[in-house]
């Protein structure tokens, strides 16, 4: 593994990003921007993705980065099971779900392997 020295150096970050990004968008929608409550909650749990990521590097502790991680991975699922709730009202389409849910899951799978490598070290 290269040498992180910023935020953006980590790949589950960049891509935490990217899909906050894409839930910004379908939560524009007319039919989703009414539902306040799912909508603000799937935004404060993708917010909270990329922003664990970042508050575990700043610690400067493997320990503290991991207990961090493992945050970020689970508000991961908790954005997975809102899209799962988004499809049901009717809010995405299939394709908007699979694609973002698929991201989360490459997030999911890298951050695993990213507490996995904190652990050796």
């Amino acid at each position: 593994m290269s040498k992180i020295k910023k935020i953006e150096d980590i790949e589950s970050w960049q891509r935490a990003r990217n899909v906050v990004n894409s839930i910004y968008k379908i939560t524009k929608t007319d039919s989703f921007s009414k539902d306040y409550s799912l909508k603000d909650q799937i935004l404060r749990a993708v917010i909270s993705i990329p922003s664990n990521i970042a508050e575990g590097f700043s610690r400067h502790s493997n320990k503290e980065f991991i207990q961090f991680l493992f945050i970020a991975k689970s508000s991961a699922a908790e954005v997975q099971t809102q899209l799962y709730l988004a499809m049901d009202q009717k809010y995405i389409t299939q394709s908007q779900f699979d694609n973002i849910y698929g991201e989360l899951e490459i997030i999911s799978k890298q951050i695993s392997k990213f507490i996995t490598y904190l652990r050796t070290q």
